[in-house]
């Protein structure tokens, strides 16, 4: 017998007119949907006047639940596989079914669409050559302070997914790490209340005190060593100049100053007040 083929089906990650005419004509032609929430996904499927039979695959049940789809793919059943939002695999289940699909033999098909960190990064404003995606920090302190520690020196733009009610500790704990640097708070993508937050960690963290909903990280890179180089050439003025135009205040100013070039703010501070 011929086996089933497993579609990878993007799913909108707010509005509901946000997936492909190839997403919906999947999911109407598939034999099972494999979804993260079925109640969340059976409103997809209603809206779209979709009838189909659902199974339940999740975090917390993938080990068990992989096998059984295999199964089901190996008797020659198509499966479309869905998370509640976005493109499954992504800080979402997947991984698991998909890899041993492959190590089957058994065809697998994405269906692209939505994906909450891309469209987070195209209106952020920061550089989108290259970037670092890490999803959720670790829980553990240890994990936790090695990826702050990687995100401090990457000359990538870097994006993190984050709960509301963490966003606090999350930011506190990259201002102690990487410093006041500009970052960009995606909120509720897609959405009514969709907004993009857009400042210093010091300034967001004042500003999000009370946030809630879908929440994006994006940090702007570290300095790459062309711009160290150009602050060893620049004058006290020139150097303050170059913060002053991204409209960063006196005392961060000061304080960037004095990091950059290795010395103490009393002495930039001296420096500047001596000049008024």
């Amino acid at each position: 017998m011929e086996y089933g083929t497993l579609y990878i089906v993007a799913t909108p990650i707010g509005n509901l007119e946000d997936i492909t005419y190839r997403a919906i004509n999947t999911l109407k032609e598939v034999d099972i949907i494999a979804a993260e929430d079925t109640r969340h996904t059976l409103k997809l499927l209603n809206h779209y006047e979709i009838t189909k039979h659902l199974i339940s695959y999740h975090r917390h049940n993938e080990e068990t639940k992989t096998q059984e789809l295999i199964e089901k793919l190996k008797q020659g059943k198509n499966i479309a596989l869905v998370s509640d939002a976005g493109t499954p695999g992504i800080c979402d289940p997947g991984e698991e079914i998909i890899f041993k699909c492959i190590e089957d033999g058994i065809k697998v098909i994405p269906i692209p669409g939505a994906c909450a960190f891309v469209n987070a990064l195209i209106c952020s404003g920061l550089n989108t050559e290259t970037f670092l995606f890490l999803g959720f920090l670790p829980l553990n302190k240890k994990n936790r302070k090695q990826k702050l520690e990687e995100i401090k020196n990457s000359s990538q733009t870097t994006i993190l997914y984050e709960a509301p009610h963490k966003l606090q500790t999350t930011l506190k704990d990259l201002q102690e790490i990487i410093g006041d640097r500009k970052v960009v708070i995606a909120r509720e993508l897609t959405k009514i209340h969709e907004e993009f937050i857009r400042d210093t960690i010091k300034e967001i963290i004042e500003k999000t005190a009370d946030i809630k909903g879908e929440i994006i990280i994006l940090i702007e890179k570290a300095q790459t060593l062309e711009i160290q180089q150009k602050f060893e050439e620049f004058s006290l003025e020139e150097h303050y100049n170059y913060y002053e135009k991204q409209g960063i205040d006196k005392k961060e100013i000061i304080k960037k100053i004095a990091k950059d070039r290795n010395v103490s703010k009393n002495e930039i501070y001296i420096y500047f007040a001596n000049k008024t």
